[in-house]
């Protein structure tokens, strides 16, 4: 279960329970933070917290605000600046040499816009959306901290942003952010002030798709479910002993290949992985996969079982554009010395991650930029220099 996912039941539940719920929400930061804009933790009024701001460092801190400094339902701003040299007199000690800002507001059912049912919708209709939140105001502008404006990928927009000139820049970021799925902090100057905003994209669950339902898929999903995936694996030997062999919430098609087209979507964004250990299966589902939209294509296999697949296909002329042999990954997996299949799932779930995450999988140490710089040339995401 990813943050959002977590956040979101713990909401349900607190409110089941009668209890009050918080939500911070990092906006905003500067220099090296553990976590960046986007990280969310939720807090009840009895000391209930899921998610995390920071490396622990701020989270009582922050839960102490909505005890003492917060009006009935009022949004505020916090700033932690873990750059001063007294730092460690404060009682913080981050040690991370950065600046944060933290979103702190109330969750109500019945605010208008209505962030936990966007989020909501999102994830379970497995689509993209837009949240621009208000974290910063100067002079005269007709929004307040906290005030939102939601796009849906429909184009649908509600907003409790009154300022004309501000919603109709945002709007336009905000649709430039629907289509370049990138998370921004923008600065808007206006007739009469300035306000500070944070454009977040939020994305549905990454889809794995598992061609191959033996052993040594179990762990490959475990891990892919504790980040929060939708995990779908397809049995190309119609086993019905397969279905008790993996977790309820793990989708399970049984098939054959020979009907696979028929039975599995593949979009932009699924990820797909080959276990079947089968060649006749691996061929029949290369077919499939390498015409999909998938962003990733894992095969299990050495290089030579690769190449001789690629051939195989070519005989039944079949050309593989350079686009697709880039998708394609085999041997499958970043290189840890993995020998077990709980080391080789970790492999292969580390080497997607470094795909979607548009990563080399190097060692931190050895990179010279910030850790959470995005490296799909989004530059406003991340304020650190």
């Amino acid at each position: 279960m990813n943050e959002l996912q977590a956040v979101l039941e713990a909401f349900q539940s607190s409110q089941k329970s009668g209890e009050t719920a918080f939500l911070a929400t990092v906006v905003k930061t500067q220099g090296s933070t553990y976590r960046h804009p986007g990280a969310k933790m939720l807090m009840t009024n009895t000391g209930k917290t899921v998610g995390t701001i920071s490396a622990g460092c701020l989270e009582n801190d922050i839960f102490e605000y909505t005890h003492q400094q917060m009006s009935d339902k009022e949004t505020i701003v916090v700033t932690y600046d873990n750059t001063a040299s007294n730092d460690i007199l404060w009682g913080f000690g981050l040690g991370c040499n950065g600046i944060v800002q933290v979103l702190i507001e109330r969750l109500d059912w019945d605010c208008t816009p209505n962030l936990v049912a966007f989020i909501q919708e999102c994830l379970s209709n497995k689509h993209l959306g837009i949240i621009a939140t208000v974290f910063a105001l100067k002079g005269t502008v007709d929004a307040k901290i906290g005030s939102r404006l939601l796009l849906y990928p429909n184009g649908h927009i509600i907003t409790n942003i009154q300022d004309t000139h501000l919603t109709e820049s945002l709007i336009a970021d905000a649709q430039a952010a629907q289509v370049n799925q990138h998370s921004s902090i923008n600065n808007y100057q206006l007739p009469f002030g300035s306000a500070e905003i944070f454009i977040e994209v939020i994305l549905p669950p990454t889809h794995l798709v598992i061609f191959g339902a033996g052993h040594d898929v179990v762990p490959v999903v475990q891990f892919a479910q504790v980040l929060g995936w939708q995990v779908t694996v397809v049995d190309c030997r119609a086993s019905e002993a397969t279905r008790g062999r993996f977790p309820m919430s793990c989708d399970v098609i049984l098939s054959r290949r020979e009907i696979l087209h028929q039975q599995v979507f593949i979009d932009a964004n699924t990820v797909a992985v080959i276990m079947t250990h089968n060649y006749l299966d691996d061929l029949e589902i290369l077919k499939i996969v390498l015409n999909s939209a998938a962003s990733y294509l894992g095969l299990l296999g050495p290089k030579y079982r690769k190449e001789k697949l690629l051939q195989d296909l070519l005989t039944q002329g079949i050309v593989c554009t350079s686009n697709q042999l880039e998708r394609l990954h085999s041997p499958i997996g970043i290189d840890i010395g993995a020998d077990t299949p709980e080391e080789i799932a970790l492999a292969i779930i580390a080497e997607i991650q470094a795909v979607l995450s548009n990563r080399n999988s190097g060692f931190l140490r050895n990179r010279n930029q910030p850790i959470h710089q995005c490296d799909k040339g989004n530059l406003n995401l991340l304020l650190a220099t």
